[in-house]
């Protein structure tokens, strides 16, 4: 043991102390393992970036959301599995605006690889985003982030890629969805 603790500490005080840090460094190390789908190193993935016009104003302010999705897949025996994350920088309006939009999703789809166009296999609207997207700092500041969950396909040997389009219908304006397509994953 260190003489220091010795010392310092009674002799059961610092074995308990000791132990109590081994604890808690196994528990760290454990959960940066396991901290969420993007850290499975089997994951392959692609990031894009578009600038999109706040469709319902015209005014003299910026009005531009940079926004940037990662879009993943990995294969786990016959099935594909695909996830996204979806960053923004949005413009600066009134705190927590909750009617930017009448409607927001973003649709999460795994497609088959082949020549030609990829069909699609299997499809999720992600409607959660809509919250994120209207939600502000103290600022006014829309800035944020937003990870869907999980979907799978059963592929068997078939290739498979993730991709996905952020649908926005603007709050009183434009006639519906906008769809704002981003690059899709690698293949697995």
């Amino acid at each position: 043991m260190n003489p220091v603790f010795q010392t310092a500490l009674p002799r059961r005080r610092a074995r308990r102390l000791g132990a109590s840090l081994l604890a808690a460094v196994a528990v760290a190390g454990c959960t940066t393992l396991w901290a969420s789908p993007a850290s499975a190193a089997s994951y392959k993935c692609k990031t894009s970036t578009k600038s999109i016009d706040t469709a319902n104003y015209n005014g003299p302010w910026a009005d531009q959301w940079g926004v940037k999705t990662t879009l993943c897949a990995k294969r786990s025996g016959s099935y594909v599995q695909a996830y996204a994350k979806v960053t923004w920088d949005g413009p600066t309006f009134e705190i927590d605006d909750s009617h930017i939009f009448d409607s927001a999703r973003f649709r999460l789809q795994i497609k088959k690889s082949q020549s030609g166009t990829d069909p699609v296999k299997t499809s999720k609207d992600f409607y959660g985003i809509e919250g994120k997207l209207e939600n502000s700092d103290g600022w006014g500041n829309y800035n944020g982030s937003y990870t869907t969950g999980t979907i799978k396909w059963k592929a068997g040997s078939s290739k498979g890629l993730a991709d996905g389009v952020l649908q926005l219908d603007w709050r009183k304006c434009c006639g519906g969805y906008h769809s704002h397509n981003f690059t899709a994953s690698p293949v697995v």
